[in-house]
């Protein structure tokens, strides 16, 4: 039997003395008649759900749950229903959505409903906001957990069916590589060096930005008619004044490649990835000493996130981090509350801002990524380190001034025709932090995508971000 006290929560069971949480269910695609039910209610009774004012397709219900992990479904005129945006899992009951609820005090506390704006979208309304914990002893299974699967499991791993991967000799002109990568895709490539018979570096969209900056500084003595001529090796290895600026915001030419062979756990491969601040680690293969090396494979911390992922799907409940919410855990970099005094802001640019200034930023605040938001900090668009290789469609860079450019046009630059233009909002990755991390992680773990944006439920204003090496570091403790 369903009860609910006079306080107005709910008890399975009528049972009295259990600490219960105030938890919002939503159903944001619409209807006229949404109920829910779950293994709360024994699957016997309907709870009735009401639209959200100023938004009749989003309906939402508040219900109190014991602590634990519970299952539900939405009753949608008639029709059972599941939301796949949410985790579910395949049951007893068919497939069905699931919600963890942590531990809480023993005082309830009021349950605070946000104010809903009437722009809302289906991914604007949030669970109720109230305080989470998640022990250190959680932490540390969940953190364990995840150590044991990367020590265990090799590069061999992270190596697909099929693929192709990019080299380039040191002796390439600059524009020609430059086009290279553009045309396959690719934001990185190997540099192979044929005197020596090795692999010596990495040619990656920040050299781009940097020979770009040079070049539209009045100053610089390479020109654009250079790069018909100028090595990568000449890049490298040339102007003492170009030299210190990649030495000062890059991984120098002259020191070791940072690379792994087939063998190499997947966690040694992580490690050696956020010690070195680099993107990408080449998994090469020697047979023996001295013997032709072979490239197999660029390994990143998107594919192992996404190899983590996989293993972990089916068994999500011995990792019990998993479907706490991002803001549980102190994790990525928050725009500072108001009175706080240390906290780091986030680099975030307008659309009309010159791709000079997005391109400084990108450079001298260490980031791949720059949110681009509106005059009230609401998520429009990102531009990333990547995009650069925009503009070598048409020549681009020697027909652009890049302080005359907007990122708005620098970004149109990469995108095909579409009637939605240019803020479609296909290229964000965005979260709020009511979200498990679970699904942060799996967002994270598509191949391209280094950052996920937190936004303010409604109105998308920008609250955070979350990046690729901020989860490594925090599951790596």
């Amino acid at each position: 039997m369903f009860s609910q006290g006079a306080d107005g929560r709910q008890d399975a069971g009528g049972t009295t003395g259990t600490v219960l949480i105030p938890m919002r269910f939503v159903w944001p695609y619409g209807g006229r008649r949404v109920f829910l039910s779950g293994s709360f209610t024994r699957w016997t009774e309907h709870l009735q759900m009401s639209p959200v004012e100023g938004c009749p397709t989003v309906f939402q219900v508040i219900c109190s749950l014991t602590p634990g992990i519970h299952q539900y479904k939405f009753h949608v005129d008639g029709e059972w229903r599941h939301d796949e945006r949410q985790p579910f899992v395949t049951g007893k009951y068919g497939t069905v959505n699931t919600m963890f609820v942590p531990t809480e005090s023993d005082t309830v506390p009021p349950v605070q409903v946000p104010d809903t704006p009437t722009n809302r979208t289906n991914m604007d309304v949030d669970s109720v906001d109230v305080p989470l914990r998640i022990s250190d002893a959680d932490i540390d299974v969940s953190r364990h957990g995840i150590s044991v699967f990367l020590s265990t499991h090799t590069a061999y791993d992270l190596l697909p069916d099929s693929g192709k991967v990019v080299a380039l000799d040191v002796n390439l002109p600059v524009k020609q590589a430059f086009h290279i990568l553009y045309e396959q895709g690719f934001p990185v490539a190997p540099l192979w060096d044929s005197y020596r018979g090795q692999f010596v570096g990495m040619l990656s969209a920040l050299d781009f930005i940097l020979i770009l900056r040079e070049l539209g500084n009045h100053a610089s003595n390479l020109t654009e008619e250079e790069l018909e001529t100028h090595t990568i090796s000449a890049w490298k290895e040339g102007n003492q004044q170009l030299r210190r600026q990649v030495h000062r915001h890059a991984r120098p030419f002259g020191r070791n490649l940072v690379y792994a062979g087939p063998n190499d756990s997947l966690k040694d491969i992580a490690l050696k990835i956020l010690q070195n601040e680099v993107a990408t680690v080449p998994i090469i293969h020697s047979s023996t000493e001295g013997s032709f090396p072979h490239l197999l494979h660029l390994s990143s911390l998107s594919g192992i996130l996404k190899c983590i992922c996989r293993h972990f799907r089916h068994c999500s409940s011995s990792l019990p981090i998993l479907q706490q919410p991002i803001s549980a855990f102190r994790l990525g970099t928050w725009v500072p509350k108001i009175g706080e005094t240390n906290g780091r802001p986030l680099a975030m640019l307008r659309p009309n801002a010159s791709l000079s200034s997005a391109l400084s930023l990108l450079v001298e605040a260490r980031v791949s990524s720059i949110p681009i938001v509106d005059d009230n900090d609401s998520l429009l668009d990102v531009y990333c380190r990547s995009d650069i290789t925009a503009l070598a469609k048409d020549r681009a860079y020697a027909q652009f001034h890049l302080d005359e450019m907007s990122i708005h046009q620098a970004l149109q630059l990469g995108q095909d025709a579409s009637p939605f233009g240019f803020f479609n909002g296909q290229r964000c990755q965005m979260c709020l932090r009511s979200d498990p991390l679970q699904k942060v992680m799996e967002r994270l773990a598509n191949p391209g995508v280094r950052r996920v944006i937190v936004v303010e439920a409604g109105s998308k204003r920008v609250e955070g971000i979350i990046s690729l090496s901020d989860i490594f570091r925090f599951l790596l403790g």
